[in-house]
């Protein structure tokens, strides 16, 4: 297999089980789809960029042979913006999760939402 098509399949892997996880009803595995699908999306910039084979460092004034084309930068940076972008999400949602956790005693969405059993800090106040 070629190195496009070995990454077009880990990109359809991590975006497919990330999606599965996104749909799931528990609030953590929708956070671990959430990091593969970022995951997914990263490994796409990075292969569209192209192979770096042969190429030379993107340093300007730097002195190059004639004829030896620099790589692309723009794919780089943009896949550093999209890492910060996705563990500042993903820290976000974490302590989402952990304050939901916290206050209603569960993090599966069908009874985070149910109003006649209060969980967490809510029950264990009414409780004493």
């Amino acid at each position: 297999m070629t190195n496009q098509l070995e990454a077009a399949v880990l990109v359809a892997v991590l975006f497919g089980a990330g999606l599965y996880l996104c749909l799931s009803r528990r609030l953590l595995r929708v956070l671990f789809g959430f990091l593969m699908v970022s995951n997914a999306a990263n490994l796409v910039l990075i292969a569209i960029s192209g192979d770096p084979t042969g190429k030379r460092a993107a340093v300007v004034g730097a002195d190059a042979p004639a004829g030896v084309v620099p790589v692309d930068p723009l794919p780089q940076a943009l896949i550093l913006t999209a890492i910060v972008i996705g563990f500042a999400v993903a820290a976000y949602l974490t302590v989402l999760v952990y304050r939901l956790y916290t206050d209603r005693g569960t993090a599966n969405v069908t009874t985070l939402f149910n109003c006649e059993t209060p969980g967490g800090a809510a029950a264990k106040e009414d409780a004493t």
